[in-house]
């Protein structure tokens, strides 16, 4: 791919309000068609979530959404106006080799194609959209310290093993303050846990984690917990980039883990063919 397509609104009000604009709705209509159009002449039947950011709580329809994943043009259409329209949730959607879409800024959505489709697109014009093209390729995704170990059934022998004493089990199934899930592991339920994480998850074990509330932990990402952990699931909040005080965790939120922590036991969830793909910065080094 060598052909990059930024599709923007032409009205500076748009731009600005987004999905407040009154305009916003003949803008979106027309992104759809371009969308459609790129991934009609793409040949893409199928494009796959990389690159997940999940800030809100996913809603019940897209509560399988993940990394990996495989959604159909409808999906991915309505998946690309969400993050133009800046409610996200946020990711890429690829058909490799051919097609590639993220959002951009100010209600912008970025198409990398071939010259190929470039050339069966260039005629494409609206009265809201603009379109400005150029020579450009995806960005590789950069991992300076990947997590290279695989949650095989190796690992999970380890993980229950440990889990005779006090163990947490973080899955970090996509960026953002709502991707991860938490879970107090035993013996006996360290392989159901295990079967519950989704492909291409970062799986991260705090065996007998310090939670004392401290206000060294305050300057850096941290999680808070309920007091006292039951096993299983676990009610957490994130508090990326800290807090300024320890005031500010109520609610029975009173353990915390710093995430740095996080960094000394990690693995990559395998797809069904036992290939981790996943690519994951080792925390406590870049985010998590």
């Amino acid at each position: 791919m060598s052909k990059e397509l930024i599709i923007g609104p032409r009205s500076e009000r748009v731009r600005e309000e987004l999905a407040e604009a009154a305009a916003w709705s003949a803008y979106a209509a027309e992104l759809r068609q371009v969308l459609g159009a790129a991934i009609e002449k793409s040949g893409a039947d199928l494009l796959e979530v990389g690159g997940l950011l999940v800030s809100e709580p996913l809603p019940e329809e897209r509560r399988g959404l993940r990394n990996g994943a495989q959604v159909r043009p409808p999906q991915a259409i309505g998946l690309a106006e969400g993050m133009a329209a800046g409610r996200g949730p946020y990711c890429q959607l690829a058909a490799p080799g051919r097609l590639q879409i993220e959002s951009g800024w100010d209600g912008a959505v970025h198409l990398y194609t071939t010259s190929a489709v470039a050339a069966d697109l260039a005629g494409l014009h609206g009265e809201g959209v603009t379109f400005l093209w150029r020579d450009a390729a995806p960005e590789p995704m950069q991992v300076l310290y990947p997590v290279d170990a695989v949650a095989d059934a190796g690992f999970w022998a380890r993980v229950a093993e440990a889990s005779e004493r006090p163990t947490l089990v973080c899955e970090r199934w996509a960026y953002g303050a709502h991707g991860c899930r938490w879970f107090r592991v035993t013996p006996e339920s360290t392989a159901e846990v295990a079967r519950l994480l989704r492909p291409r998850s970062l799986v991260c074990v705090a065996t007998e984690p310090d939670l004392k509330p401290r206000v060294e932990l305050l300057q850096d990402d941290f999680t808070a917990f309920v007091a006292p952990l039951p096993q299983g699931e676990l009610t957490y909040r994130n508090y990326p980039g800290g807090a300024d005080t320890l005031s500010e965790i109520t609610d029975g939120f009173s353990l915390m883990l710093a995430d740095a922590a996080l960094g000394h036991w990690c693995a990559v969830v395998p797809d069904t063919d036992g290939v981790a793909r996943g690519q994951w910065e080792t925390p406590g080094v870049s985010r998590c």
